[in-house]
């Protein structure tokens, strides 16, 4: 196992107070500066959320209808499913990340308005990164984090959509497990689980969009490195394009093999 894959013995995650609401134009490297000075650490990974970095970028914009501005930002329709109150809409997003609702949130924004993602994430957690490494002079990770769901499993989490300085996959293929055994398929999600951790500490609605986490300097990087964009899993590797019901769909009217080869263009817009 690699120094980078090695397990942590101990974590510490914490969320400040002091973070009052973000508007368009803020400085949030400074103010989340301040709710951290004097508490960081070299090593230490900072985490963001990813409705306050949209904020200050001025990703707010006039929506009276939320359907459109999820159309908008959709480039991929995955599965559509109605239920009492709409349609709930999995797409792929500008970003390729696959989300509900394409990532386009309403809540707690002023009435007649949406939020939209960042429009690079990665780009939004190098700056913060760099601003709060010259402030402080540490050696600090910094990740961007936004909720989603999971296919097979009910509930929501939060995953990293930007991150800079810290490791985002953790390859430990042709490394031995505790048996002796080469791993073959091995690779951990080290960025999603630290935005996890963070979002045990942050909570919905407790108004500290963001969080530390101590105890991983070894997943901290000297570079920015590639970028959360790196997790996304290419087209070609994906083995569920469609919703089960989309596909399955398809593939009765297709046939299985050819309904593979179109998935690719089933559910466009």
């Amino acid at each position: 196992m690699s120094a980078s894959a090695a397990p942590a013995d101990r974590l510490e995650v914490w969320a400040p107070d002091g973070i009052g609401e973000i508007r368009p134009g803020d400085d949030l490297a400074l103010l989340v500066g301040d709710a951290l000075a004097g508490t960081l650490a070299d090593g230490d990974v900072v985490v963001v959320t990813s409705k306050v970095v949209s904020k200050a970028e001025g990703r707010m914009v006039a929506a009276n209808d939320r359907e459109q501005a999820i159309t908008d930002e959709t480039v991929r329709v995955v599965a559509t499913r109605d239920h009492p109150g709409g349609t709930l809409r999995i797409v792929e997003n500008r970003l390729g990340l696959v989300m509900a609702a394409a990532g386009v949130d309403a809540s707690n924004t002023p009435a007649g308005t949406v939020l939209l993602l960042p429009v690079d994430p990665d780009a939004s957690a190098r700056a913060l990164r760099a601003a709060l490494a010259a402030r402080f002079g540490l050696r600090l990770g910094m990740v961007v984090s936004d909720t989603a769901g999971r296919a097979w499993r009910e509930g929501l989490t939060d995953i990293a959509i930007g991150a800079a300085g810290v490791t985002v996959l953790a390859d430990l293929r042709g490394g031995l497990d505790a048996h002796g055994r080469t791993m073959s398929a091995t690779i951990t999600a080290v960025a999603d689980q630290v935005a996890a951790a963070s979002e045990l500490v942050r909570g919905k609605s407790a108004g500290r969009p963001v969080a530390v986490v101590r105890g991983l300097g070894h997943h901290v990087t000297a570079d920015d490195g590639p970028g959360a964009a790196s997790a996304v899993r290419a087209a070609a590797d994906d083995l569920f394009r469609l919703g089960a019901a989309e596909a399955e769909a398809l593939g009765h009217r297709r046939g299985w093999d050819e309904a593979v080869r179109a998935g690719d263009a089933v559910g466009e817009r």
